[in-house]
């Protein structure tokens, strides 16, 4: 692979973290369906870029310097 992303953009990721959770779930005696896991995936994704988008925006807002071009 020669590109590259952050991990929270890796559907791998996610899938392992509710993978975990629902095993978790399962342990305390509530089931998750693999459809619901696999909305779970696509809304923990979805809410981790808008996070990003949010966290990029208040830096820029905060940042006590400007930003030079070459």
């Amino acid at each position: 692979m020669e590109t590259t992303k952050d991990w929270y953009q890796s559907k791998t990721v996610w899938g392992g973290l509710v993978a975990i959770a629902a095993a978790l779930m399962k342990a305390a005696g509530t089931e998750i369906s693999l459809a619901d896991q696999a909305a779970m995936i696509d809304a923990a994704i979805n809410l981790a870029g808008v996070v990003g988008g949010i966290l990029a925006i208040y830096g820029r807002l905060a940042a006590t310097a400007s930003i030079r071009g070459r």
